[in-house]
């Protein structure tokens, strides 16, 4: 679907950004092939875990710069307000999502690894949010979901100083799960989807649920959203499964996501 492409492998859906001339930058058509394809994901009930990479040597080098160079107050206004929907729609999907960072994360591309539920990178991965040196500030999220990730005193610095970091460093300050060669990158994301997809997932789903709006709320308003998602998911078959595995010992399991 123009700009970006879905492939299913098993219950995992693959999303790759492919725009390769310009390293994957995220144009206003961009934006708007991947709501597209978030869409289809959220509606697929084949799918459990979706994850997201980028073509060649960049997972997203940022927002497109040519595109936003002859923009007006209102139209700037109006981008950020379309990327940022199509990341809070990613952000709040029911099923997991991991990035598969290859390369690139830098502006709207590490605002794009950020509304993702689990990162990974390659090695070859760089982040950053350079906008103040463009004369802009971040637009799709990263002034609000880079403080929530990696805790505002670094999130500042990144910031006000558009500085890019390594991988490594993305790691030790919490901005990344794991670090892996690029070419073991992608077999790793996909190791960690299908750990997930072995799962109950209603369970799974109603966990990211609590965890994505507990981080938006007050530990009791967040422990009361628990409580009801621990009652829905002892009200299911899979829970009656995973409980009798469990008492009978048996290594295999059989959920029936109902």
């Amino acid at each position: 679907m123009g700009f970006v492409k879905l492939e299913k492998q098993g219950h995992v859906g693959i999303v790759t950004i492919d725009r390769q001339e310009a390293l994957n930058a995220l144009n206003s058509q961009v934006l708007s092939d991947l709501d597209a394809v978030i869409d289809q994901v959220a509606a697929d009930d084949e799918i459990y875990v979706m994850i997201l990479t980028g073509a060649g040597r960049s997972f997203v080098a940022g927002a497109d710069i040519g595109e936003m160079k002859g923009f007006s107050s209102i139209d700037g206004k109006k981008f950020g307000v379309h990327g940022g929907g199509v990341f809070l729609k990613l952000e709040n999907m029911s099923k997991p999502v991991i990035a598969a960072i290859n390369g690139f994360a830098l502006g709207g591309g590490c605002e794009l690894s950020m509304a993702c539920d689990i990162r990974l990178a390659s090695e070859k991965a760089k982040f950053g949010q350079p906008e103040v040196g463009l004369g802009i500030t971040p637009g799709f999220g990263g002034t609000q979901r880079l403080p929530r990730i990696v805790g505002i005193s670094k999130a500042m610095e990144l910031i006000l100083t558009a500085k890019v970091i390594k991988a490594e460093e993305a790691k030790a300050i919490g901005l990344v799960s794991e670090v892996y060669p690029a070419e073991e990158l992608m077999d790793k994301a996909m190791e960690l989807a299908n750990a997930i997809c072995a799962n109950a997932q209603i369970a799974v789903c109603e966990s990211k649920r609590c965890i994505r709006m507990g981080m938006q709320t007050d530990i009791n308003t967040g422990s009361a959203f628990e409580a009801e998602a621990f009652g829905v998911t002892c009200g299911t078959e899979d829970k009656n499964e995973g409980m009798g595995a469990f008492l009978e010992k048996r290594a295999e399991k059989h959920f029936q996501n109902k």
